[in-house]
């Protein structure tokens, strides 16, 4: 006797004829003698007692054939089958119609859910409809019916849920000396040691690429300029070396001296040895000037994940004193400065300097000037941005400024704002970990639920019980996504476990991964601050003091849980203030659809990333860099501070140090700047002009502007969802 049935959803429910019943009487309505009430009851009454304790709705509905077939009204049974055959129909017709948007290009939040993917190519349309048929695998036979449950009731997202089935991991900070001193294999080539700067250029763009198509989620370099410096020495040996050939004499002495800094000077008025040293230093400048040129082009036009793709990458520097990571650093920046192309900024890799005091912020700093330097880059290219190592939260007992190593001790980002620091199964460092897989809460729901109470303390008091629950769901779902991932074979991940990942290096391509990914974190993330507190108080936390005590509450409320579940299931949970680019709309179309539009809640179609005051609100930037600080200690997983200037940028590097500035009076983290910047589509010219229509290179109309989506540049904003888009078109200056 039929007991339970599984649907096609994989939810389990008891089982109840009357379905059945109400089948079999459409069916016979359609044809000319009508219905059998009799014969309806007597067939659900033989496959209720035939059938097994627990089936699947398919296996019923074959059962319900067969007993028409074998009844009188077999005209019956052809109708029923006709009938189940449109019903499967119409289950498949969504897929069809997205399957025809993503073949015809159309512009649409399918095909543009990720502003760095051109979907309408043939490799990235093959992504989509891979990606697009993967979800519902992973509803159906890898999550926990309470996680579809909230996934489907809108109360959480699963970031790239389409990877889940791969057991890749997010993203992690390359260990870029233990490639470069050591070589690797990848694929099958082999790359040996580097030994001069070109090589150590290329290898680091080769690392990049490759772990990409092993992970789901951005590349980084953490210290930069400290992997990269004893190329350039090795370079300018080389380069005495070719002296010595040219000029017949043991230039030794020359190999081994000592300089404070690679400065390209006139040699004209040099004589003798000084004349000769100046020759290699200005051959060494002009090399790594190439190789960082070379580096710069190649994230921009290397293609990963099936050649769709260039590689989401980011470097972090500016900490580096030596006289060759100085003219690393100096390199690439004006290399920056210069733009690739006919002068375009280059999207990638997103370029993050190391803001600390007593080496890279202070006029009386070290690397002072490359700070300067890097102020002016960012007025007109958008990057470096900043991370301040300076920040409570970002500092580490071990650094010291004597020690060769120290880059192990500052915190690295990826350029979207993950960060990966404290570590509860090892050192603390960003240096050869990442980020493991993340999921989004979406706090407005909860609070929108929460409206039709009338008293105040009672609707807070709800929605933190609402929190608390959401907040359970989503830690065992990211345990159970971890439980799956730690199957996977060391063979799988052939760079990131051999050379990359902390401790991957000491497993065998058959063991799992289990022994290592806890260096690894589990984000859980969360959207809406800002709506959620206008629907519990009526107003934001940019404007008034009473939603900004209660917002830094939730997210404390957030930040505590999320340190018991640490202790709980032994891993590293951090609180992620979420980039949310094709989630800050999806979240939004499914509760207004539910709820209607409720006046600064639902009434636009997106929600406000993570903590950020909403891009709507006029406010200074000191204002909101005092609301949005706080929130920084508390999102251990990434956060990022931006602000939008006006006009051109390119000749007030002063306006960029003084939201620097507000960075370290603030105990902000990481944070960039927004500026004017448009762009000619057909030949890369690029001006900071108000209302730029005509390109003067080449006539062209077709003018963009340069934009910031989630923390990464976009070339073209045609790439942008309708969301993200309504957010951009609302964005005004803070000043």
């Amino acid at each position: 006797m039929i007991q339970i049935v599984v649907k096609r959803d994989g939810r389990v429910v008891g089982y109840n004829e009357e379905k059945i019943k109400a089948a079999i009487r459409k069916a016979m309505l359609t044809t000319e003698l009508g219905e059998d009430e009799a014969l309806i009851q007597k067939i659900a009454d033989r496959i209720g007692a035939k059938g097994n304790e627990r089936m699947t709705v398919e296996d019923i509905q074959d059962m319900v054939e067969l007993e028409l077939m074998n009844s009188p009204r077999k005209e019956v049974a052809k109708r029923y089958i006709a009938y189940r055959d449109q019903r499967n129909i119409a289950r498949k017709a969504k897929t069809r119609d997205m399957f025809h948007e993503i073949i015809e290009a159309k512009n649409n939040d399918i095909t543009r859910e990720n502003a760095n993917m051109n979907t309408d190519s043939p490799a990235g349309m093959m992504m989509k409809f891979a990606s697009e048929t993967t979800k519902p695998f992973v509803d159906d036979y890898l999550l926990s019916p309470e996680a579809r449950d909230a996934v489907r009731n809108n109360y959480i997202h699963i970031h790239d849920k389409d990877y889940y089935p791969t057991k890749s991991l997010t993203c992690v900070q390359h260990p870029l000396d233990n490639i470069l001193n050591h070589g690797f294999i990848a694929g099958h080539g082999e790359s040996r040691p580097a030994k001069r700067i070109e090589t150590a250029s290329v290898i680091a763009c080769i690392s990049l690429e490759t772990a990409q198509n092993e992970m789901h989620g951005g590349q980084a370099i953490p210290a930069f300029d400290f992997y990269l410096a004893p190329f350039v020495r090795s370079s300018f040996i080389e380069e005495i070396c070719n002296l010595e050939k040219l000029t017949g004499r043991d230039l030794t002495e020359l190999k081994e001296k000592q300089f404070d800094d690679y400065l390209n000077k006139p040699v004209d008025a040099l004589q003798g040895d000084e004349r000769l040293l100046q020759h290699a230093i200005n051959r060494t400048v002009a090399r790594v000037h190439q190789a960082m040129e070379a580096f710069i082009h190649n994230m921009n036009t290397i293609h990963s994940r099936g050649g769709n793709q260039v590689v989401f990458s980011s470097i972090n520097y500016g900490t580096d004193t030596s006289a060759e990571g100085r003219c690393i650093i100096r390199e690439l920046l004006n290399s920056t400065y210069e733009g690739v192309g006919n002068g375009a900024t280059a999207i990638f890799p997103i370029q993050i300097w190391k803001k600390k005091r007593g080496v890279s912020y202070l006029p009386e700093d070290p690397n002072y000037d490359l700070y300067r330097l890097a102020c002016k880059v960012t007025a007109r290219r958008f990057f470096p941005n900043f991370v301040n190592l300076d920040a409570t939260f970002n500092q580490h007992e071990k650094w010291r400024a004597d020690d060769p190593k120290r880059y192990l001790y500052e915190v690295a980002t990826m350029g979207c704002r993950t960060r990966v620091f404290e570590n509860r199964f090892g050192e603390k460092t960003s240096v050869g970990r990442g980020n493991l897989s993340f999921t989004t809460i979406n706090l407005v729901r909860l609070a929108i639920e929460c409206m039709p109470i009338q008293d105040k303390a009672e609707r807070i008091e709800s929605f933190f019980r609402k929190l608390d629950n959401v907040l359970e769901i989503t830690a065992r779902q990211l345990n159970d996504r971890f439980n799956f991932q730690k199957t996977a074979l060391v063979k799988q991940f052939p760079l990131l476990m051999s050379k990359l990942w902390n401790g991957g290096k000491d497993l065998s391509p058959e063991d799992t991964i289990e022994p290592v990914i806890n260096q690894g974190t589990l984000g859980v993330g969360f959207i809406g601050l800002a709506e959620c507190l206008i629907a519990l108080t009526g107003k934001h936390h940019g404007e008034s003091e009473d939603a900004q005590a209660l917002g830094l509450r939730i997210v404390s409320y957030m930040r505590s849980r999320v340190n018991d579940f640490s202790e709980r299931y032994q891993h590293n949970f951090s609180v992620l203030a979420t980039p949310a680019e094709g989630l800050s709309g999806k979240f939004t179309a499914k509760d207004r659809k539910t709820f209607g539009d409720i006046p600064g809640v639902t009434d636009k179609i997106y929600y406000t990333n993570s903590n950020h005051v909403p891009v709507y609100y006029h406010c200074s930037p000191r204002h909101k860099a005092e609301v949005e600080a706080p929130y920084h200690a508390l999102t251990g997983g990434g956060h990022i501070f931006y602000v939008e200037i006006d006009g051109d940028a390119t000749h007030n590097p002063d306006a960029i140090a003084s939201i620097v500035d507000l960075m370290d009076s603030n105990n902000i983290g990481y944070c960039s700047v927004n500026h004017t910047r448009n762009r000619c589509m057909h030949c890369g010219y690029e001006d900071a002009s108000a209302e730029l229509e005509t390109c003067p290179h080449c006539g062209s109309h077709a003018i963009d502007r340069l934009q910031r989506i989630t923390g990464y540049l976009v070339g073209t904003t045609d790439r942008w969802n309708k969301a993200k888009l309504a957010e951009l078109n609302d964005r005004i200056v803070h000043e």
